[in-house]
């Protein structure tokens, strides 16, 4: 293997490492963003409220598009992304509701 070669191995060990953690990282935010969904669904239930809220849902992918730009983020990759969360953390709720 040349120098070169050995450089972009060792490099690409380094990404891939990286890659590894943030993928943790984001397993665990995931986790623990759906325990204070499920808690808010507890309490929606308790308070008939309803599992959806549009204006908050709204808010929160607008927000979400502005941090995605920041972050030098495809803000329709965001927005895609935070869809999803949303539809999940709705069933969810439906299901704290039956």
């Amino acid at each position: 293997m040349t120098d070169t070669a050995a450089r972009a191995a060792e490099l690409l060990k380094e990404h891939r490492e990286s890659i590894d953690r943030l993928d943790a990282i984001l397993v665990y935010t995931l986790g623990e963003r759906f325990k204070h969904t499920q808690a808010v669904g507890r309490l929606k239930a308790q308070h008939a409220l309803p599992p959806s809220d549009p204006a908050r849902e709204a808010k929160q992918i607008s927000r979400l598009e502005d941090l995605a730009k920041r972050a030098d983020l495809d803000p329709e990759f965001a927005k895609a992304f935070l869809n999803f969360i949303i539809q999940e953390v709705i069933k969810h709720h439906e299901k704290h509701q039956e």
